[in-house]
């Protein structure tokens, strides 16, 4: 699912708001959780799951194509694990 079907879904679901305002929304949550990754911050959606970053430190990497040893420089990624009754949804037999 794309942002813009995201927002045509949630817009749909809710015909009571105008569908700029339900983009205004969508944008406004994932600009706080990006600005709170950037910060260090967690951010746990309770259910769902929970964002983060991890540092990775700086290696040796390789160049698929000639093979040479390039440097890799020390980063941090986001990362996400999912919430208890989301694995559990995901894992629910068809007949639920």
């Amino acid at each position: 699912m794309t942002k813009s079907e995201l927002i045509a879904r949630l817009a749909e679901k809710n015909p009571h708001l105008y569908q700029r305002d339900v983009e205004r929304i969508v944008t406004t949550i994932f600009d706080e959780i990006a600005g709170a990754l950037a910060r260090g911050d967690r951010v746990e959606l309770r259910g769902f799951g929970a964002f983060s970053v991890k540092g990775r430190d700086a290696r040796q990497g390789r160049n698929p194509r000639t093979g040479a040893q390039v440097a890799v420089q020390s980063k941090v990624v986001p990362f996400f694990k999912t919430g208890k009754q989301l694995r559990e949804r995901l894992n629910a037999d068809d007949g639920e």
